[in-house]
This record gives structure tokens, C-alpha cells and sequence, in this order.
């Protein structure tokens, strides 16, 4: 490794850390926590393809159907939601300009399903079990990434922002009350920061065996309606091994990640910060394939700990608990032009 590399590998690590400092230390699974899909595999370096554009396709499926209190599961009963079933279908783009700046854009789009009890205000009396559907655009994210730190790319920092272009509003139930909670929404409604950093390196000298780090926060820096999501931090660090070319593929690579995914409970008079707010550690297998110019990447991440802030006991809330999901998947498409 050259001196450069070296200063740029410490460099972003600085970052990692430094982004890790400024993070909560009690996270939250907003009902969405869909930020944790935007780190690793897939995510990481820009593509260079011969005109510099790329463009891709993000499928992510997470079905929240798990009451969860603090650090383990809890009784359905303290939860008057009783499943959060979202598909995301995420279309996106980066031009790469030069070795130092590349330019991105991804909008998603949300098919949700929302399974809950009435407060009295929607579908009939309180109690009454209700199903709610959603497909709507969330928000448009822009970024621009500064990968000059090495020559080969390998460093990048980012600046990004998200605009509020998505759904904080929601359908309405046949008595006229909103059926969906505003955590659960396509938009938040608000504009956010996001920055970020990876870095790539090799294990060994063939660079076959690689490893990356990537850290991601985000913050609302203007709301509205009395709704601010709750700050949030997601990091990656893995192990890729490329195990050569297949006939037309040219590259196969098993991937191992750990993601840590945190967020702080909202706030505002429209949020529920009683029971807003987690942590969670995923281990994540995948694989990436590529042939040509196009890419594919696949994985599922599996809780291993997760911990969420939750009301003290239905004497304090209407509700105790949030929705969990047993896995989270994604499968992203790339082709570069």
C-alpha cells in the first residue's frame, strides 16, 4: 500500500468513526427504517462504465410482523398495528464526471400494506381490525460523491440530500380519519442531510479477497406538520472473494457483511416518540455477479441484536412495541451505458 492510500484509508475510517460518534446510542426502527437498504454491497463505489452512466434497479421486500419491546419479543396484544408488509422498488442513476466526482439520483417508490386496529376515527368502533394499501413515490435522494482521496477510486465521501417529494400524508379511511401513522408513510415530509463515506481495500495481494467499510447518516434540517423523523445512522463493514470468471460471467463473489442500522425516535406533535427509536445489528450473506455491463447484487440481512424504544406499559400508551421484520432482502440491478 503507497503512502497516498494509506492517508486516504485513514481518512475515511476518520469519517466511519467520526459519523459513528455523532450517531444515537438508542436507535429507532421507524416503521420503515428503510436507510439500512442504501448501505452496503451494491452501494459502494461508483461504476465505471464507457460513457460514465449507470443506471439501476433496487428491489427491497421487509415484512414487519413481530411485536418487539426494548430487547426481545413481546405479546401482539400490546400493539394495536399488527403488520407493516412493504415492498421497495428503487430506480436510480450516477454519472461518473471524472476520477474525483461522481453525481447520483434515486427515487423509490413504496407498495405498503398496513395491518391495524381502529382508534374509532377510520373503519367503525375502536378495535376494528383494518388493512390499509399505499403505492405511492417516497423521496427523491441527490448525492454527490468525492471519490479524489486514491487514485483508484477506492475512498469516497458524500453529500447528499433528500427533498420532500414523497407521501406524508396517506389514504383516508370511508369515516375520513388518516389510516396510516406518519412513521409508516412513503414521504416524512421533511429535507435531510445525508453524508457518508466507504472505503475498499484488499486482502491479499491478487485482490481476490477484499474488504470494505461504509457508514451513512441522515438528518432532517427542515420539517413541517409537526413531524420530524428521528436521526439515522446505518454502517456496512464485509468481506467479498471474487472467485473468477464462468464462461460470458466475469465475475462471481460471495459476500459477508455486518450492518448496523440506528435511529433516534421522532418527535413533533404528529410522532409517536414513545415508541420510535432503535438499534439493530444484521449479519448479511450475499453474492455479486457480473457479465458485461451488467451487475447484479443479492442479499438478506438477519437480525442478530436489536433493541427498540418502546412506551413503558399500556398505562402510559394507547400502544407498546414496534413492528419487526425476520429478514430484510434486496436485490439491485446495474447496467452501465
Amino acid at each position: 500500500m503507497t503512502v497516498s492510500k494509506r492517508a486516504a484509508t485513514s481518512a475515511a475510517l476518520a469519517v466511519v468513526l467520526g459519523l459513528g460518534a455523532l450517531s444515537p446510542t438508542l436507535a429507532q426502527a421507524c416503521a420503515c427504517g428503510c436507510g439500512v437498504f442504501d448501505v452496503g454491497d451494491g452501494t459502494l463505489t461508483p461504476a465505471m462504465s464507457p460513457s460514465g452512466f449507470t443506471a439501476w434497479f433496487r428491489y427491497g421486500y421487509m415484512d414487519q410482523n413481530r411485536n418487539w419491546q426494548g430487547d426481545a419479543s413481546a405479546p401482539a396484544s400490546d400493539n394495536t398495528d399488527k403488520r407493516i408488509e412493504t415492498h421497495f422498488f428503487i430506480v436510480g442513476g450516477e454519472y461518473v464526471i471524472n476520477h474525483r466526482w461522481t453525481v447520483m439520483a434515486e427515487l423509490p417508490l413504496f407498495d405498503r400494506s398496513f395491518h391495524s386496529l381502529d382508534d374509532g376515527t377510520k373503519f367503525g368502533p375502536e378495535g376494528t381490525p383494518f388493512t390499509s394499501r399505499v403505492t405511492s413515490l417516497g423521496d427523491l435522494q441527490l448525492t454527490a460523491m468525492y471519490t479524489g482521496l486514491a487514485p483508484d477510486m477506492s475512498t469516497g465521501l458524500s453529500l447528499g440530500v433528500k427533498l420532500p417529494t414523497g407521501d406524508d400524508v396517506g389514504p383516508t379511511g370511508p369515516l375520513g380519519g388518516l389510516t396510516y401513522d406518519r412513521d409508516t408513510l412513503p414521504g416524512t415530509g421533511s429535507t435531510d442531510l445525508i453524508f457518508g463515506a466507504y472505503h475498499v481495500g484488499k486482502v491479499t495481494g491478487d485482490g481476490r479477497l477484499a474488504w470494505f467499510v461504509q457508514a451513512r447518516y441522515q438528518a432532517a434540517v427542515a420539517t413541517r406538520d409537526g413531524y420530524r423523523p428521528g436521526n439515522e445512522f446505518n454502517s456496512a463493514v464485509g468481506l467479498t472473494y471474487d472467485l473468477g470468471r464462468f464462461g460470458r460471467i466475469s465475475k462471481v463473489a460471495p459476500i459477508l457483511q455486518l450492518i448496523n442500522s440506528q435511529r433516534e425516535h421522532d418527535s413533533g406533535g404528529n410522532s409517536d416518540p414513545l415508541n420510535s427509536g432503535y438499534e439493530r445489528l444484521l449479519i448479511s450473506p450475499g453474492i455479486e455477479v457480473r457479465s458485461g455491463r451488467v451487475r447484479l447484487n443479492a442479499d438478506v440481512a438477519l437480525p442478530v441484536f436489536q433493541h427498540v424504544r418502546s412506551a413503558a406499559s399500556l398505562a402510559v400508551a394507547d400502544s407498546v412495541g414496534q413492528l419487526v421484520a425476520p429478514a430484510l432482502v434486496k436485490v439491485q440491478l446495474s447496467y452501465g451505458f
